[in-house]
């Protein structure tokens, strides 16, 4: 008996929570077996009025629930770009509580949905082409920022990076070009490669006039992409600081249909071992 999580970081926002249980719901059907949506964190302190009467629940306590009813295999889908340290430190920590208490329990991560080493994928950047070009303008050419939130991990922007030179050979003349940009970085040297920030980048002379499309490398609504969120400040911000510019932004890439038939690949790799991002296999 296994149990199937399709898992995010986590939000206080009910509207990250409701994102979650569609693409569940959509990966189930597809699957043809329950997919629980679930995160690592945050999420089940939502007030449970706020998601339908259903409370929002958590990886580690709903896997130990799973293993109490039965299961043996734990299948954790992550809900994210790339091997962000929630998936490749907190996650091991997590499960390895669990497997202390059922050591018959295995655990197996898929990859998430950026395999950096798998085959050269471009669905992802696919799904932010349709995005950007439901965005672009009858007139004039517009230039294209792809923002995501800015990690510690450089893996993780190295995906975003890779996925914006994806993004510009499929634009290709549609827009006039394409940039990278972080919301937010860590203070010092080290963290860097975050930059430009997406303030900076909107006051560069390239991007702070004319028409810029925002494609949002975010999975989700929250508190940063959602409305009147971090991102929407700061480009409200550019416009004020810049009468000439104007800023459109797309919708998340969680949001788009296409993103199950991603998901699903991601879980039948790990489903028939292929390829996954972890394995802890039951320790008797």
């Amino acid at each position: 008996m296994r149990a199937i999580f399709l898992v995010d970081n986590g939000s206080l926002r009910p509207q990250a929570t409701h994102n979650l249980r569609r693409v569940a719901a959509a990966l189930s059907e597809t699957l043809g077996e329950t997919v629980q949506a679930a995160s690592l964190l945050h999420s089940n302190k939502i007030p449970a009025e706020e998601v339908d009467g259903i409370p929002a629940i958590t990886l580690g306590p709903a896997a130990e629930r799973s293993a109490e009813a039965g299961a043996t295999e734990i299948i954790v889908l992550p809900f994210f770009f790339g091997p962000s340290k929630a998936l490749t430190g907190y996650l091991p920590e997590r499960m390895a509580a669990l497997q202390a208490r059922f050591p018959n329990v295995s655990v197996r991560v898929a990859q998430p949905l950026m395999d950096e080493l798998g085959s050269n994928d471009l669905r992802l950047a696919q799904l932010l082409a349709d995005n950007v070009r439901a965005q672009l303008p009858e007139q004039g050419v517009a230039k294209v920022a792809l923002v995501d939130h800015g990690s510690p991990i450089p893996d993780v922007t190295a995906v975003r990076n890779r996925l914006a030179g994806q993004l510009s050979v499929l634009l290709g003349d549609e827009v006039r070009c394409v940039a990278a940009a972080s919301m937010e970085r860590r203070d010092g040297d080290e963290y860097r490669f975050n930059e430009p920030l997406l303030e900076h980048l909107l006051d560069t002379p390239e991007f702070s006039s004319g028409h810029v499309v925002l494609a949002m490398l975010f999975l989700s609504p929250g508190r940063h992409a959602g409305e009147g969120g971090d991102i929407a400040e700061i480009c409200a911000a550019a416009e004020q600081r810049h009468s000439g510019l104007k800023v459109t932004t797309t919708a998340l890439v969680g949001e788009h249909q296409g993103i199950v038939e991603i998901l699903h690949s991601r879980l039948r790799q790990a489903l028939d071992g292929e390829r996954f991002l972890l394995e802890m296999p039951a320790q008797q």
